[in-house]
């Protein structure tokens, strides 16, 4: 094992003798829910995920089914969160800071996903509320919680690099140094898509292209401000990509008969949050372990 990743496994493993706290966002249903339960049975009883979304009898359903199901994992806490709340993220944040003194691992999988014949233009306020703008006020929020050894990781998509973008727009999402200078950029193409103009550029009418690659900006335009110290501290900021995964809303947009279940796409990202951290992460989008080049 080379000697940086074992001084990073060493420092995860002396940093988890108190409870570990794990955080999940969107995750009612899917991808999220499989994090959840993944994270319960590879815990102890004496961690905690908190599970949260954005509708109350949904979030209190799935906490109790899985709080049955896991049984001697970690205890499953179901938790109320909408991200497109401009506070709602630095209170959750206060009152784990209150509970727990700080967090392990934190899931940004929030999404709103728009349909092959939804008008993107009369959707795009809350769609990137959720996705993007609830990705950033996540990673403000949770950012100074998370401790020694711990992983801040938002769900994206192998669409989120620059090589899905027309040369001509790269200069929008790359180099971006701060979370203030992505949501600018977000909100300009918000607008462009809302007012016609982006059809008449060289924007791409799937709009879940642009919003993968501002929320892969985001995780760079952060690590970029804290590497050294997470270097220090151990903690990575990453962004990952699932794959395919077999769902309801990802079949209207494609074949996913031979797709993962939810439950088999979290493995990886389990394995990511869990598992030492390969400093070659730290910053990137990284799909099934590898880090996927942001670039042409």
């Amino acid at each position: 094992m080379p000697s940086d990743v074992l001084s990073l496994s060493t420092m995860t493993r002396t940093t988890t003798k108190t409870p570990r706290v794990a955080l999940v966002t969107g995750a009612t249903q899917g991808l999220g829910l499989a994090l959840v339960e993944g994270l319960a049975r590879r815990l102890t009883p004496a961690d905690t995920v908190y599970l949260t979304g954005r509708d109350a009898g949904r979030v209190a359903a799935a906490a109790e089914r899985l709080s049955e199901e896991v049984g001697t994992g970690a205890r499953v806490r179901g938790e109320l969160f909408d991200v497109t709340g401009q506070d709602t993220a630095a209170r959750l944040a206060d009152r784990l800071r209150d509970r727990h003194g700080g967090v392990d691992v934190v899931f940004g999988n929030a999404v709103m996903r728009i349909g092959p014949d939804d008008d993107p233009r009369t959707l795009m306020d809350e769609y990137t509320e959720v996705s993007n703008f609830g990705t950033t006020r996540l990673l403000r929020a949770f950012g100074p919680l998370v401790r020694d050894g711990g992983r801040l990781i938002v769900v994206a998509s192998s669409l989120g690099t620059l090589h899905h973008l027309a040369p001509v727009l790269h200069r929008h999402f790359d180099g971006l140094t701060s979370l203030e200078e992505v949501d600018k950029q977000v909100a300009a193409w918000r607008d462009a898509v809302k007012d016609g103009s982006a059809r008449a550029g060289a924007w791409p009418a799937f709009v879940n292209i642009p919003a993968k690659i501002a929320q892969v900006a985001a995780v760079r335009a952060l690590a970029g401000l804290r590497r050294d110290e997470d270097a220090r501290r151990g903690i990575l900021v990453a962004a990952v990509c699932p794959g395919m995964i077999n769902t309801p809303t990802s079949g209207l947009w494609w074949d996913v008969s031979a797709a993962a279940s939810p439950a088999r796409a979290a493995g990886p990202l389990l394995d990511l949050a869990l598992d030492p951290v390969d400093p070659a992460h730290y910053g990137q989008l990284v799909r099934f372990g590898k880090a996927l080049p942001w670039s042409p």
